[in-house]
């Protein structure tokens, strides 16, 4: 083998080889990608207008991609990350099981994390990949986090983004205060069931209504979370301003559901419960949820309202306080 044949390929030349394998392969590399989730990000050149198109590692949340500007730990920024602040419109390709080839490919629209939500999910990837705790070590520089949100099809809905309209924001503003208000509802009935199921035995059918209970709303809470996560990135897009707030109703929405899990774990074992009190851990933690509601809620109403042309309301609560 010569000099040069022992010489590893220079990173275009890698970037093509991966691309290739990438394509030809529905989605699945080897060499130091594979099992990694992986991309193709084509961006437009910042200055030289031309599409280029390049690997990078994504993680996954919610609707969204989340990209990191690694390079390897370099002390700048990749060329793709500098592209996409010039030309937010990418184009995704990803392996999809279901596509024909094994990958499909759609537009999407870069937005860089504001620094706290940055912070997070950077913790989160370098949990997962123990090589972007290593990048970050080796660099000075903050490596950036870019969401990929999916951008709208125009064959299916010729409005570019739902909260351009005027009147449609004011209905999805007055939705939202219509869900508000329906959810503090359920969980105010579902307390009361709490404080009625004080009974010491599983035979009680007071227990049994409130496993019941809990779990509706659970669902409940959860359909609503879901309704709003696949909204936050038209809003984000329509309302730049808005980013820092999107970040943190995202991150209480993790925060709620991690609640959820609690409260579904022990209104499920609270029927089996041979010892008295049952139902008092399901009751703590409804009292924990309902005061996080009360703030999270709050917080919604106050930030996103009035970008949808509505007052934000007094603030309420889900119970009277003490």
């Amino acid at each position: 083998m010569t000099t040069e044949q022992q010489q590893p390929p220079s990173p275009a030349e890698f970037n093509r080889l991966v691309i290739e394998e990438f394509r030809a392969n529905g989605g699945r590399v080897g060499g130091m990608f594979e099992g990694a989730p992986l991309v193709l990000l084509t961006t437009t050149g910042a200055r030289s207008g031309t599409r280029r198109t390049n690997p990078v590692v994504y993680l996954r949340d919610g609707a969204r991609l989340l990209v990191f500007g690694s390079n390897g730990g370099a002390d700048h920024h990749p060329a793709w990350y500098h592209n996409l602040l010039a030309h937010p419109r990418v184009t995704v390709e990803i392996r999809d099981a279901d596509a024909p080839g094994g990958t499909t490919a759609y537009e999407a629209d870069a937005v860089p994390l504001p620094a706290a939500e940055r912070d997070r999910m950077y913790a989160v990837q370098a949990g997962l990949d123990p090589a972007f705790a290593a990048y970050e070590r080796a660099t000075a520089r903050t490596i950036p986090v870019v969401a990929l949100h999916p951008a709208p099809d125009p064959a299916a809905d010729p409005d570019p983004n739902p909260f351009a309209d005027p009147q449609r924001r004011l209905a999805a503003g007055e939705q939202l205060l219509k869900a508000h208000e329906e959810l503090r509802r359920e969980l105010a009935g579902v307390l009361a069931a709490a404080e009625g199921a004080s009974a010491d035995t599983a035979r009680d059918p007071a227990l049994r209504d409130l496993r019941r209970h809990c779990l509706a709303y659970c669902g409940s809470l959860e359909e609503h979370h879901g309704a709003e996560d696949g909204a936050l990135g038209a809003m984000e897009r329509q309302f730049p301003h808005l980013a820092p707030a999107v970040a943190r109703i995202r991150e209480e929405h993790r925060d709620v559901t991690a609640m959820l899990e609690r409260v579904r774990d022990l209104a499920a074992a609270a029927p089996q419960a041979a010892a008295a009190p049952a139902a008092a851990p399901v009751r703590a933690e409804l009292r924990a949820l309902a005061a996080r509601l009360d703030a999270h809620f709050a917080y919604e109403e106050r930030e996103l309202l009035p970008a949808l042309g509505l007052p934000a309301p007094p603030t309420r609560a889900v119970t009277p306080g003490p």
